[in-house]
């Protein structure tokens, strides 16, 4: 008998709504990895350390968090709090940025994620 591969194995206890937190976390952290790489080009005020930390942050913030679903760590609700912290805090930055429409689509992935990032939370907390 054929064994089920280790990733079907632990993705068969992710609910629905960790799946969404999943996916947001993972699209967010492609937006502000390509953000940031946009920011470099742009140079001037988009180029700026303290908004570039951030985006890189909330990227690998991102990353983290949805690895700690995936996985089914007991800590993957305080993580989500922290990534929600930081995915708000990317949002503003990007929404300096008033007629810029890339950093406009960035700040409202960022604040779609932290969201839901705080929804799950909320829930792990309860």
């Amino acid at each position: 008998m054929a064994s089920m591969p280790q990733t079907a194995q632990i993705n068969q206890g992710i609910s629905e709504q960790e799946r969404r937190c999943i996916e947001f976390c993972s699209d967010c952290h492609e937006m502000c990895v390509s953000a940031f790489a946009y920011c470099i080009g742009m140079g001037k005020q988009h180029a700026e350390e303290k908004h570039l930390r951030l985006l890189m942050d909330c990227a690998q913030i991102c990353q983290t968090s949805a690895d700690f679903m995936l996985r089914g760590s007991n800590f993957q609700y305080r993580v989500c709090g922290v990534c929600a912290d930081i995915c708000e805090s990317c949002a503003d930055s990007c929404e300096s940025f008033r007629n810029d429409a890339e950093m406009k689509m960035c700040a409202e992935l960022c604040q779609q994620c932290a969201t839901i990032c705080r929804e799950m939370s909320v829930t792990g907390a309860a």
